[in-house]
């Protein structure tokens, strides 16, 4: 399918200027769909909670893409959850059942630093299930978030894309930066070894999962300020558009022109 990782144009780059400037703006529209959506701008109804699930290689910039999400937030709006290896107590239990708390209500915001998917990469990839489980999950994933959607849930998708070329360089940034070494863990190490793999699952994964209002984007994010400025402007073209499928009537924030 088209929406594959190599289809990626990894050179995309952005000024410090213009990202500093589309990132600003974004956040302002982002604050604006958030209180309409939470009914705090006025009269109207509470709209569909907002789900946004990111994954992608280790290194990735997924921390600093979400980090640029909520900075205008408020925080008591938004509620971001770094998913991690599943507790003996979660093991006990299917695979979706550690995510049901977390889940956001209408009106409310869910930000997953990892997510279900999961099932579907790292446990795939160190082949801690069969093949069949693997094909099984992906529907369950499918229908899990069809059923989401259809309660009433606005679900954003984004993998961020890069090298491997440029995953070592950052690795190695971190490991000299004592600020930063705790970032670098083992596990990295282990994942990148088994990088072929992971593209192969990732690939696997965005075809099997890829439903229409479900989408993948797939973000290139070898240059960071690039990645930001995608990932906010179009969380924000598809949470408008959700809501105006909805029927909400989506409402301009005056002096913004993020798309600019």
């Amino acid at each position: 399918m088209g929406n594959r990782l190599d289809s990626l144009d990894l050179s995309v780059t952005l000024s410090v200027d213009e990202s500093e400037r589309r990132i600003a703006a974004a956040q302002k529209r982002l604050l604006h769909l958030r209180l309409f959506s939470a009914g705090l701008l006025g009269p109207a109804p509470q709209a569909p909670g907002l789900v946004v699930v990111f994954e992608g290689f280790d290194a990735a910039g997924k921390g600093g893409a979400i980090r640029r999400l909520t900075a205008g937030l408020d925080p008591r709006h938004v509620r971001v959850v770094p998913v991690a290896t599943p507790t003996p107590t979660e093991l006990r239990h299917h695979f979706l059942w550690r995510f049901s708390p977390s889940l956001p209500g209408q009106g409310e915001m869910t930000v997953y630093d990892r997510s279900w998917y999961g099932r579907l990469l790292v446990e795939r990839v160190d082949q801690l299930i069969d093949d069949e489980t693997v094909r099984r999950s992906a529907r369950e994933i499918v229908g899990f978030e069809d059923a989401l959607v259809n309660d009433g849930v606005t679900l954003v998708k984004f993998w961020l894309q890069i090298s491997a070329e440029e995953q070592l360089r950052r690795f190695n940034d971190r490991a000299a930066n004592p600020a930063k070494q705790w970032k670098l863990t083992p596990d990295d190490w282990h994942n990148r070894s088994r990088r072929p793999a992971y593209v192969h699952a990732v690939n696997d994964m965005v075809e099997w999962t890829d439903h229409p209002h479900a989408h993948w984007d797939l973000v290139a994010a070898e240059d960071k300020r690039f990645a930001r400025v995608y990932v906010l402007e179009t969380l924000i073209a598809r949470w408008e558009h959700d809501l105006a499928r909805r029927g909400f009537e989506v409402p301009a924030s005056h002096g913004t022109n993020y798309l600019a």
